[in-house]
């Protein structure tokens, strides 16, 4: 047997979807299930698990579900622990800043879901207390990992593209409003008080795509509205929607290129995924989803004439290519979580740190300054 480099977690919030399914199940049970995270010296890494929550029987039934045996309802008590060394937090994003910050004083490394906080001081604060501390810290960036944004960047280093011109993309689908049929999205999310909205939710995630695939995020201009007015909660209560929807936005990257993103929980789907992203460049397109990838080479595009007389003779959509595979593509949760690991143990190159994450959070900022004062906000260069 390999040895073993054990790495003590504490995982906040498995008892919610994204922290059981993805960063439990899919993520770290599966990165034992498979012996570890292999070192280049063939030893491994061993993820400890410690469950916390505030429900001690739903923590228990998770850790007996799953062969774990040690779980607490104390906060303080996971962070007291010597034998842990990271803490993961899943927590709503109201939750988020006060647990972050009490693990960074506890001396632990720190690893959470995004937005890292509700507004750019606090997220700031929390990338400056994780430096001054010394302590390794990471926001989650998932989307980077999916096969069809892993297809797309193939394509932008390769140079298909020739000059990026423009990004348009298209995010979201119907979530029921809770009374004739059940949402798919816990009710929180809808209410501003309690940290929810699109452009918190999202732009945060916007900012590390485009940041990471094409350039920094330079300018913002925003619409952003509530669509829904009125939702129906999980005991089918009705409660006024206080959070934004939906965000229809212009961004402008430092390289010039030019996206429209338009983000919405009110839009019913008729694209083939539930997020697409069509990039125009001087030498080619494409169109990247979750999973797949098409292009059309300059070489391959057609010459199409204006005429609303007569049917369409150009078969468009036959005359793209689907990008290929060439590779297995692992659960991208799954896969961050193997590089925060060897950034742990190993301190290998890490790029989706606290201050990456606050630049999300700031664009969010923008997203909602932008819609109240109804003009064109610039990003500035963060610096802790």
């Amino acid at each position: 047997m390999a040895e073993r480099i054990t790495v003590g977690i504490a995982l906040n919030g498995v008892t919610g979807r994204m922290g059981y399914r993805q960063h439990l199940v899919r993520s770290l049970l599966a990165i034992r299930e498979q012996g570890g995270v292999e070192r280049a010296d063939g030893s491994v890494i061993w993820p400890e698990l410690t469950l916390v929550g505030r429900s001690a029987d739903k923590l228990a039934e998770i850790a007996g579900r799953h062969g774990l045996d040690k779980y607490t309802t104390s906060l303080d008590e996971a962070l007291g622990d010597d034998s842990i060394d990271v803490y993961f937090d899943a927590l709503t994003t109201q939750h988020r800043l006060a647990a972050v910050n009490a693990a960074i004083k506890a001396g632990k490394h720190v690893y959470t879901e995004k937005p890292i906080a509700t507004n750019l001081d606090d997220a700031l604060n929390l990338a400056r207390a994780a430096r001054d501390a010394g302590v390794k810290n990471g926001a989650v960036a998932d989307k980077l990992y999916l096969p069809g944004l892993r297809k797309l960047k193939r394509l932008v280093d390769s140079g298909f593209f020739g000059r990026v011109l423009s990004v348009r993309g298209e995010f979201g689908y119907w979530v029921f409003e809770g009374d004739w049929q059940e949402a798919q999205r816990p009710s929180w999310n809808y209410r501003a008080e309690d940290g929810g909205g699109m452009v918190l939710d999202m732009f945060p995630h916007w900012s590390y795509v485009f940041e990471e695939t094409f350039a920094k995020v330079k300018s913002v201009s925003a619409h952003v509205t509530t669509h829904i007015p009125e939702r129906f909660d999980e005991q089918g209560n009705a409660y006024a929607a206080t959070a934004d929807d939906a965000a229809y936005a212009i961004f402008e990257l430092e390289d010039g290129t030019v996206v429209q993103m338009n983000s919405s929980w009110a839009t019913r789907v008729d694209r083939e995924e539930l997020v697409e992203f069509h990039v125009d460049g001087t030498e080619g397109s494409a169109i990247a989803g979750l999973r797949k990838a098409r292009a059309q080479h300059r070489a391959h595009t057609p010459k199409p004439v204006w005429n609303p007389d007569i049917d369409q003779p150009i078969p468009f959509r036959q005359q793209w290519h689907e990008v290929p595979d060439n590779e297995v593509f692992d659960n991208g949760f799954k896969i961050q979580w193997e590089e925060f690991l060897r950034h742990v143990v190993d301190d290998e190159p890490w790029h989706h740190d606290f201050l990456a994450a606050a630049r999300g959070v700031q664009l969010a900022e923008a997203g909602y300054r932008s819609a109240r004062e109804g003009r064109r906000i610039e990003l500035e260069d963060l610096v802790l």
